[in-house]
């Protein structure tokens, strides 16, 4: 029960810092997408449905304050953090590359999902200038700032969260 709660604490901070904070120091109205670091953090330490949980009430949260469609950026945020899960047994907690590189392929396929959902089918079709302009500021900016909170969020899981079952011991696993 803790952990559920100090989870859910963590991702309506990291939504108000988002929605706040990240709107002053951003590069040309580009801001680092923290509920997606979020997402992949709690799907890397602790497993798909927490993961997938994450995503859910980040997305949610999205969708309620900012969202024209409600529940398409809880669906994405859902994929993201299921996604991360997959790479919960096989890797390592200190080193630093596999969340970086996770937060790369999920943030393109972030800004793709948004591109094509609520650009593509108005029938925008510059995926050219959305990606240069869009797209890799951001991932750049978000791996940035995955440098620096991802340290945070472990520290979170490890101090604040009771320890992780293995998902094989779960009667809940997705095969």
């Amino acid at each position: 029960m803790r952990s559920k709660f100090v989870l859910l604490l963590t991702t309506v901070v990291c939504f108000l810092i988002q929605s706040t904070v990240l709107h002053l120091i951003s590069i040309g109205s580009i801001t680092p997408n923290l509920l997606l670091i979020l997402c992949v953090s709690m799907g890397l330490m602790r497993g798909r449905k927490v993961g997938l949980w994450t995503g859910f009430f980040s997305g949610i949260l999205i969708d309620l304050f900012y969202g024209s469609v409600f529940g398409f950026y809880a669906l994405i945020y859902m994929y993201v953090g299921f996604f991360s899960g997959y790479a919960f047994r096989i890797y390592y907690d200190d080193d630093i590359k596999v969340p970086i590189m996770l937060t790369v392929i999920m943030d393109i396929f972030y800004n793709l999902a948004v591109y094509g959902l609520q650009f593509l089918l108005r029938g925008r079709l510059g995926l050219g200038t959305y990606f240069t302009r869009i797209i890799v500021p951001e991932v750049f900016y978000t791996v940035f700032l995955t440098v620096i909170v991802y340290r945070i969020f472990r520290y979170i899981n490890y101090h604040f969260m009771s320890a992780t079952r293995k998902e094989s011991e779960s009667i809940w696993v997705l095969k």
